[in-house]
């Protein structure tokens, strides 16, 4: 049986990757610093991960297989810029550093589409659609370059440590309770990112049923051992978090991109997963259109 650590493991992605995890045979300890990690969980620890000492604790006491790292302040602006890089840099480091030293021999890294640099007060626009792992990152917050700094950390680990390594970036991640009305990380519910198109807009539309990236993090994990050390994954539902094609959606709330626009006919998404059906078989397999309660 595999042993698997996921940290963060009481949050939105947490809490179904251990149910999901669970139910493909994983022997699952979570660690977070709040209440909340499913019961299916074998072994749970409320572990301060900012602390390398504690790090190296929580490796030695449990001797994972495997580590998933999703803990962070996840939520651009919800601390001060100064705590949220400080913070989600810090973790990624010590993750890395505490499983690579201790002998794990699988590592992920959850990182975020932010990296790309949308929402810029400056401005900003893609440099093609869809979105892949190839286009350029510009971090302009202190969540979106923590994020930065956390894959060029797992790359660093991975060019120097016979630890297998990936990153995954999950879409705007949706809970299944969000699906009956409960708040999303923006606040918004989800029947309010569709019915105000200028809310989800910021984002490109991007989302994900925190189920589907369980899954698709369970699928990395067996994969893992045959990919390149330190590939970077986007995962993304099929569809788009609107309603109507983003063809037309987009240059609407994102002046300048009607050309790069044009593709996205029917229900596409701006950000493709075409990596990760490529190398892993995996596809979403949720959509707003079968999920939302209304």
């Amino acid at each position: 049986m595999t042993r698997t650590l996921v940290t963060g493991s009481a949050g939105r992605l947490g809490r179904s990757l251990v149910t999901s995890l669970t139910q493909a045979g994983h022997e699952v300890i979570g660690v977070d610093v709040t209440a909340g990690t499913p019961d299916e969980a074998a072994a749970t620890l409320p572990a301060d991960l900012t602390d390398l000492g504690e790090a190296y604790d929580v490796m030695a006491r449990f001797r994972p297989d495997v580590v998933i790292h999703l803990a962070a302040i996840a939520t651009p602006f919800s601390r001060t810029e100064g705590v949220i890089f400080r913070t989600n840099t810090q973790l990624a480091f010590n993750v890395c550093e505490a499983a690579s030293h201790s002998g794990v021999g699988r590592v992920v890294v959850a990182s975020s589409p932010t990296v790309i640099g949308y929402g810029s007060p400056s401005g900003w626009s893609p440099r093609y659609l869809p979105i892949d792992e190839d286009h350029p990152t510009a971090p302009w917050n202190a969540y979106s370059l923590s994020k930065v700094v956390a894959e060029q950390t797992m790359a660093s680990f991975a060019r120097s440590r016979e630890t297998r390594f990936a990153a995954v970036r999950p879409c705007f991640v949706v809970a299944p309770e969000e699906w009956a009305g409960a708040p999303t990380q923006s606040g918004h519910t989800i029947l309010e990112r569709l019915d105000r198109p200028e809310v989800a807009g910021v984002s490109l539309f991007n989302y994900i049923d925190a189920r589907d990236a369980a899954d698709m993090i369970a699928t990395l994990v067996e994969r893992l051992p045959g990919l390149p050390n330190g590939e970077v994954f986007f995962a993304g539902a099929a569809d788009a978090l609107a309603r109507r094609p983003l063809a037309d959606l987009l240059p609407a709330v994102m002046p300048g991109t009607t050309d790069q626009a044009a593709a996205l006919t029917g229900s596409l998404p701006a950000f493709t997963s075409a990596k990760a059906a490529r190398l892993l078989g995996w596809t979403a397999k949720r959509s707003w259109r079968t999920e939302l309660e209304i």
